[in-house]
């Protein structure tokens, strides 16, 4: 059963360990954006050199455990950044770990725009750059609203492994009221779990509301 006194008590620590997953989750997924965005212009690029960076960052990285990252980033970020807090250093592993996927689901996006239109923007005088940013990725972005959805709602998720490396997010806060709640595991997993469904209820509204918004009779 759950104590709802006992989550009153517990709450304070919930909700500090909420704000701190939605950082890392806001900058992350802001990060992983642009830098997705820009590796997937690179997978459609002409050019042989930026088509192999971005087929090359994507095999890397999603292919590589996100723990394994989160390794990479802990133990040489601080060699290479000098004095840097483990939460900037998760930012860092969840957003390029994220990026990759970003990119494929953008680039999926691209592939649906049917190559009549570029070669009527080409036509008209557009170059490469504008022809991607004013007609093709707009529509593309439009396309792939519920893939990203899925991609963030996982990446709210995947912040959950920062707890391993000391960062105090949600699951962070459920091990440490562990100690001072032991008999209480229905309500401590009762109040975490809410917050991530708030977070993922969140998500998919504004994923529906842009599909509606944007939606093309």
């Amino acid at each position: 059963m759950i104590d709802f006194g006992a989550l009153r008590e517990m709450m304070p620590s919930i909700l500090d360990g909420f704000w701190l997953t939605l950082r890392l989750l806001g900058y992350s997924a802001a990060i992983a954006t642009v830098v997705g965005t820009v590796l997937a212009t690179m997978r459609v690029s002409p050019v042989a050199v930026l088509r192999g960076f971005g087929t090359s960052y994507v095999n890397i990285f999603r292919n590589t455990p996100l723990v394994v990252l989160f390794i990479i980033f802990v133990t040489g970020g601080p060699q290479l950044l000098g004095r840097v807090e483990f939460t900037t250093l998760a930012t860092i592993a969840l957003s390029v770990y994220t990026a990759a996927f970003i990119c494929e689901g953008i680039r999926s996006g691209v592939n649906t725009v049917p190559t009549g239109q570029a070669e009527a923007a080409r036509s008209i005088g557009m170059g490469f750059t504008q022809t991607l940013t004013v007609v093709v990725l707009p529509q593309a972005f439009r396309a792939v609203i519920p893939p990203l959805a899925s991609i963030y709602i996982a990446l709210a998720k995947n912040t959950s492994v920062a707890a391993a490396f000391g960062v105090a997010e949600l699951t962070y806060r459920m091990r440490s009221l562990n100690e001072q709640f032991p008999q209480e595991t229905v309500t401590r997993f009762f109040g975490i779990v809410l917050f991530y469904m708030l977070i993922v209820a969140v998500i998919s509204g504004i994923a529906q509301a842009f599909e509606r918004r944007l939606a093309v009779s």
